[in-house]
Order: structure tokens, then C-alpha cells, then sequence
């Protein structure tokens, strides 16, 4: 886990040239255990979308990769870096990606993203008071399609279950919880953690299986490794195309899954999609 002042931070992201894809040092969140006392959390909505980051001056994912935003949308974004999801709304994912992966912006898609900005990387302070920074320079630029993501208190693990079951029923996806009192800093992390009914986790693609049946001719499942090491198969989630023309080598997917084996093998686990940013 590396702490990096805003200095560095912000070196670190401009330097990277147009064709890099390098993964940016930024922090990635945890699972939260069942339970959770949410006191001493800032606690929001998990936001479906594409992890972007703003160095000031570029727009780029996770991996790096300049994101071919319109110039009008990168030309209201203040000098700040900015770290976020671009979201087109609650289960629209796959429309999204489309519109982020284009190497000319379509002008009009656009206008209908959202970029909701939950972090200022290098900056110093706690949480709490990024937060409330953030929550300022967003007011200040005055533009909404540049959102601050709302962050809230929860005083007991009821009122935490309640909060989630309000963004279930609304269509979200799950909630993430930051502690207040965290400096800034990069890497997995225990300060940053995920609250979902169904976990999900990433893995690198290994090689194919040949299908049996039905599937004969075609992936059977992929043999993936996890991020902690773990190999093991991926067989269910695919559609008929996906099997057809399944994610090569190399490549890495998300999963969803059901707790762990006490081998650490994911349980239950079904691709979700391929992580292309």
C-alpha cells in the first residue's frame, strides 16, 4: 500500500503517455465482512459504471488508456485531479460501455453520462474532509453532469441493512463504505469496502475448456486465476455467442460468487463480463 502526495500522484497520471495502459495507482475496495458496524464509515450507493480518472488534464480508465471523452465534457472539468465513475444510470452498464469504448465521441451519448466523482487522489486530510472539499468544488463548477457522490452516516448494522435494501429496491447495485478517517492512499485496501448481496471478484484468463453436450464445439468453461492466486473454472453465465468467441488468454473477466471454500475457491462462481478498462 503505497501513500503518495498529491504531487506524486498527480506527476504519476500525467506523465503516462496516450498508448499506455498500465494500471493507474489508485485505491480499490475491499469486501465488508457480515455485519459491519458502520460507525466511524462514509457510507454511498456502488455505482455501476466506469472507473475514470481526471489528472487535470486527460481523461483515462483504470488501465491507463486515454478515454475518448468529447472536448466539450473534458473542457468543464476543473483543474483538480478527480477519481470516478462515468454512469449513464442504474442498470445500464452495458449501454455505457459502449459509449466510453468509442475512438470518436458520440456527442450526443455523451451529454447523457454522468461523471459521479468520489475522490481526490494525492489529496491530503481524511476522508471526511475530501469529502466535503469535493462536495464544494463540484458546487463550484456548477455543471450536472459533474456530481459529487452523496456520502452518509449509518449508526448501526439495521440501519446499514436498510440503507442497502432502499438501493436493491431502487435497481442499484450494492453500497460502498469509506472510512472517514483514512488518508489518502492507493492499493487494495481494508479503508474501502463493498457491500453487495452477491460478491463479485476478478481473474485472469488462463486457457479454454472444450464444452460437452449441448456445448460441444465450443468453451465449455474458462480456467481463470484470481487476483489472490486462486485457479480454478468458470463455467456458467455465458451467453451462446460468448461461447462461441469466449475472452482469450490474457485477458481478465469479472465474476460473481458466494463465499469462499476453505480452499479459498470461489463458490459458485459465474462470469459476468469482460473487463475491457
Amino acid at each position: 500500500m503505497s501513500h503518495l502526495t498529491r504531487r506524486s500522484v498527480v506527476a504519476c497520471l500525467a506523465s503516462l503517455p496516450a498508448w499506455a495502459h498500465a494500471k493507474l495507482p489508485l485505491l480499490l475496495a475491499g469486501k465488508a465482512p457480515q455485519g459491519i458496524d458502520p460507525r466511524g464509515w462514509l457510507v454511498s450507493e456502488k455505482y455501476d459504471g466506469v472507473r475514470a480518472v481526471w489528472d487535470g488534464r486527460v481523461l483515462r480508465f483504470r488501465s491507463g488508456t486515454v478515454i475518448a471523452a468529447p472536448p466539450w465534457f473534458t473542457g468543464r472539468l476543473p483543474t483538480q485531479p478527480l477519481d470516478g465513475e462515468l454512469w449513464l444510470g442504474r442498470g445500464r452498464f452495458e449501454a455505457l460501455s459502449g459509449i466510453v469504448r468509442r475512438q470518436q465521441p458520440d456527442d450526443a451519448a455523451w451529454q447523457g453520462l454522468r461523471y459521479m466523482v468520489f475522490e481526490l487522489p494525492g489529496a491530503e486530510g481524511p476522508f471526511a474532509a475530501r469529502a466535503q472539499r469535493l462536495q464544494r468544488l463540484v458546487q463550484q463548477a456548477g455543471w450536472p453532469q459533474l456530481v459529487a457522490v452523496e456520502q452518509s452516516t449509518q449508526d448501526s448494522p439495521a440501519a446499514l441493512q436498510r440503507r442497502l435494501d432502499e438501493v436493491l429496491r431502487a435497481g442499484g447495485e450494492g453500497l460502498m463504505l469509506h472510512r472517514a478517517d483514512a488518508p489518502y492512499h492507493t492499493g487494495r485496501s481494508v479503508a474501502l469496502l463493498k457491500l453487495k448481496p452477491q460478491q463479485d471478484a476478478e481473474a485472469v484468463v488462463l486457457g479454454h475448456l472444450e464444452g460437452r453436450g449441448k456445448h460441444s464445439g465450443r468453451l465449455g468453461a474458462l480456467r481463470v486465476r484470481s487476483e489472490d492466486g486462486v485457479e480454478f473454472q468458470l463455467g456458467t453465465g455465458f451467453s451462446d455467442a460468448q461461447r462461441d468467441t469466449p475472452p482469450p488468454a490474457g485477458s481478465w473477466v469479472t465474476f460473481s460468487y458466494r463465499g469462499l471454500t476453505a480452499g479459498g475457491v470461489p463458490r459458485f462462481a459465474s462470469f459476468v463480463r469482460v473487463r475491457e478498462f
